[in-house]
């Protein structure tokens, strides 16, 4: 009896603590007395490439973004009437392929995630908008904006424009016009030579440049015109060894991701000696992979490059490698920091995270720091912004107080165009869905 008495005792005060214990849970986790819980994190979904032979594309557009969040959040997120919400970003890998991009998307939405990022590849870019499309009109209640960093095929914004596709790059048509304007002065060039690769994107590029090259160097010779399978070539020098024979003396490539890498790589090893004018050449492994070859030779085309010059655009590059000190992580676009910065603004001025709602905030939206400018445009949802056209330079020489990826070689602005003088007309007829 006294032992069962004992145990009794023991036994109430065991429950005693316990409750005691789950009444401290309670008030730890709610907080200060009278504090309200944190609002809900925004979600915004990446879905591009993160394994693969573009996962170096992929994982360096997560840092973009990631770097740009960091920002927008530590300055207390996004304000709406319900209070300040942070920025979340998860990411959803494609494989650089469209049908595993669907199936992502399909992932995406069933989380009920209201911005889509994506941008490596045009094929998927269009792909999805095609599902974007689809899904709004079926499913209005969990609508997705579709925000492009990268996909550049021209129809994104023309003929397959749509009012919930935004695309934050200049197009391949606006890039080869910056490059063309060089090469219109360029005494030197007199023979060129086309590779890509070979889809929507590449198709686009050779276009391009026979259109503009005609219209401005119509004394030029293409001598070549090559595609090639994307992410399949791993040995680019019997490419290299045409371009040789071609006697060509320029090369202009789309190029991106490992297949830039590998074309510059040959290039260098076969001691090809031409001058190259790429989209992406500034980037990605590419000035590493030329060395002292690609100095003088190697051009590039971008909304900014860390040599733009000024305190602001130097504080901000500084910035960025403090928080990714690695070189091979070094690769920054202020055009994702642009896209975060207006998708933001564009959520405060409509009080809201709906995808109609904030669309037609961003389709005039604007941005503008100490050294970028740029708005939307709303007949196509293009944005606007000037382009730079570098070449490669030693870190060091001239006005070249950064170099690229650890590699001891930057770039150094050769042309400069302003926000008007980037636009092109567009063939967008866009349908804009009814107020609800």
């Amino acid at each position: 009896m006294i032992t069962r008495g004992i145990s009794g005792v023991a036994g109430v005060a065991g429950i005693v603590r316990a409750g005691l214990l789950a009444l401290a849970c309670v008030f730890l986790a709610a907080g200060p007395a009278g504090a309200a819980a944190e609002p809900a994190p925004i979600r915004i979904g990446m879905i591009d490439g993160l394994s693969g032979p573009f996962a170096n594309a992929g994982d360096a557009v997560v840092r973009n973004l990631r770097f740009a969040i960091e920002r927008i959040n530590q300055r207390g997120g996004v304000r709406l009437p319900d209070g300040a919400h942070k920025l979340s970003l998860e990411t959803f890998d494609n494989k650089q392929a469209v049908e595993e991009s669907l199936i992502e998307f399909r992932r995406l939405t069933d989380r009920r995630i209201p911005f889509l990022l994506q941008g490596n590849s045009s094929a998927v870019a269009l792909a999805l908008v095609e599902a974007v499309n689809r899904h709004n009109e079926r499913v209005p209640d969990n609508r997705v904006l579709f925000l492009n960093y990268a996909a550049v095929d021209p129809s994104l914004t023309g003929d397959k424009c749509s009012f919930w596709h935004f695309r934050f790059d200049a197009h391949a048509d606006m890039r080869m016009h910056a490059l063309t304007e060089v090469i219109r002065k360029d005494n030197s060039a007199h023979r060129v030579y086309l590779i890509g690769q070979d889809y929507s994107f590449g198709q686009q590029i050779a276009r391009a440049a026979r259109a503009q090259l005609a219209a401005k160097r119509p004394d030029m010779q293409v001598v070549g015109d090559e595609l090639h399978p994307i992410g399949k070539v791993k040995d680019f020098a019997p490419y290299v060894a045409k371009i040789r024979a071609s006697g060509a003396d320029t090369v202009i490539t789309g190029n991106w991701g490992n297949d830039l890498t590998l074309l510059v790589k040959a290039a260098r090893e076969s001691g090809l000696r031409v001058k190259f004018y790429t989209f992406y050449g500034n980037s990605l492994g590419a000035p590493a992979a030329l060395g002292e070859a690609g100095v003088g030779q190697v051009r590039a085309v971008a909304e900014w490059h860390p040599n733009v010059g000024g305190d602001a655009s130097d504080a901000y590059f500084r910035s960025f490698r403090q928080r990714y000190p690695d070189p091979r992580e070094d690769y920054l676009h202020l055009r994702m920091h642009v896209m975060l910065e207006m998708l933001v603004n564009a959520i405060e001025t409509a009080r809201t995270t709906e995808a109609a709602a904030v669309a037609r905030a961003l389709e005039n939206g604007k941005f503008a720091n100490a050294f970028h400018q740029a708005r939307m445009r709303a007949d196509d949802h293009q944005l606007l912004q000037p382009l730079y056209v570098s070449v490669m330079r030693r870190a060091g020489e001239a006005s070249v107080r950064f170099d690229n990826e650890g590699s001891g070689f930057g770039f150094q602005t050769v042309l400069f165009l302003k926000q008007e003088q980037t636009a092109l007309p567009t063939s967008c007829r866009m349908t804009r869905p009814a107020l609800r």
